[in-house]
């Protein structure tokens, strides 16, 4: 019998609050642990630098007596088999509507422009070949200004996020803000979808709307932007210089008519310079808003921080495109774990990096707590 008073005199973090909603499906006669201990133990674990399994368990063995003050543990540590198990077997959908939740706490209410970028990320050990069972892709939604993830669903694959960015759009609240996406998402319903919850976008165009972006390249070749501005950047031996044109008035470009209140389209001339080689490109979007080419500018610039501040910081400080989670819904909770700590993480606001956060964390109980608020 779980001492339930005991356990309420625990310290409590926000990952109690929020993650203690979960529905435990276990038969009773197996519940030797709770739920919420586990979730908690696991994303603590992870936090501290573990990545299996084993680890977990091995963490929370080494790290018993600190846990016991904020879990309950009424039989000890779980096995590394038991939090796989439970782990696996956690409903994703009713996991990522409380991180969901929960990321709600650490947003920073003062910022005048929300940016939402979506993009989609394949977990690729997550590849079972002796099942026949695909890579899991997650598409998942990063805010620039508070530089945390919000939220993430499951997709059939690349190719079927078109089919899982409204999903993932129905589960935000993302009124009020921008909705930046690559041209996977360029469809006239997401629009429609972005513009009804009150939200503007800024769409990647490219060949999957052949017609409309050979309009869109002709209206620059005729007519003189209402807006240009031209950014360049000096990092890590690179040199980049974008020059971004804005047209507002398209009267000219027939195709507007089937996207929802279509208010500019874009076209951005990029140039690097690495290592004495110079490349050029150059990108077309349109977007629902009325605004200066600066702007837009600086919004497509940071679209690009959910590849390098999320998919890269998730495989090179979190490991995950190696770790090999197959069983049920192991790799889709273990990635939403992994966003859970990388979170935490961002809102710790000393100067070190993730990774060094993250072993500190494991050494010294003190700022862990700090991490998790308590």
């Amino acid at each position: 019998m779980i001492n339930q008073d005991l356990c309420e005199k625990k310290m409590k973090s926000s990952l109690h609050k929020e993650f203690g909603r979960l529905i435990d499906t276990r038969v009773n006669r197996n519940k030797q642990h709770l739920l919420i201990d586990i979730v908690i133990l696991t994303v603590i674990a992870v936090l501290c630098g573990a990545e299996s399994w084993d680890a977990i368990e091995l963490y929370g063995k080494t790290k018993r007596s600190f846990l016991k003050q904020i879990l309950c543990l009424p039989n000890g540590i779980p096995s590394h088999d038991t939090i796989n198990r439970v782990i696996s077997s956690i409903n994703p959908k009713k996991f990522e509507k409380c991180f969901i939740e929960w990321v709600k706490i650490l947003l920073d209410r003062d910022v005048d422009v929300k940016q939402i970028a979506i993009d989609g990320k394949t977990v690729r050990r997550s590849k079972d070949g002796f099942h026949n069972t695909p890579a899991i892709h997650l598409v998942n939604a990063w805010s620039h200004e508070n530089q945390v993830v919000l939220g993430q669903c499951k997709s059939e694959g690349k190719s079927n996020e078109i089919k899982t960015i409204p999903t993932l759009l129905d589960l935000l609240d993302i009124k009020g803000s921008v909705i930046t996406i690559d041209a996977m998402g360029t469809q006239t319903e997401i629009a429609r979808k972005i513009v009804d919850s009150e939200a503007d976008y800024i769409l990647s165009l490219k060949g999957n709307q052949k017609n409309f972006l050979e309009e869109v390249e002709s209206v620059f070749k005729v007519q003189k932007p209402q807006s240009e501005s031209e950014l360049t950047e000096k990092a890590h031996g690179r040199i980049e210089t974008r020059n971004c044109q804005v047209i507002t008035d398209l009267t000219q470009v027939e195709g507007v008519k089937n996207w929802k209140n279509i208010q500019s389209v874009i076209k951005i001339e990029s140039k690097r310079i690495l290592s004495q080689k110079t490349t050029k490109e150059t990108r077309y979007y349109i977007s629902s808003m009325k605004s200066d080419a600066k702007l837009f500018n600086e919004c497509i610039r940071a679209h690009w921080g959910v590849e390098n501040n999320l998919h890269w910081v998730l495989d090179m400080t979190f490991n995950e495109d190696y770790q090999r989670k197959r069983t049920n819904n192991a790799a889709q909770n273990f990635s939403l774990i992994n966003k859970i700590a990388l979170n935490l993480l961002k809102k710790e606001n000393s100067k070190a990096s993730l990774k060094n956060k993250r072993m500190r964390a494991g050494w010294d109980d003190e700022f862990l707590l700090k991490v998790l608020k308590i």
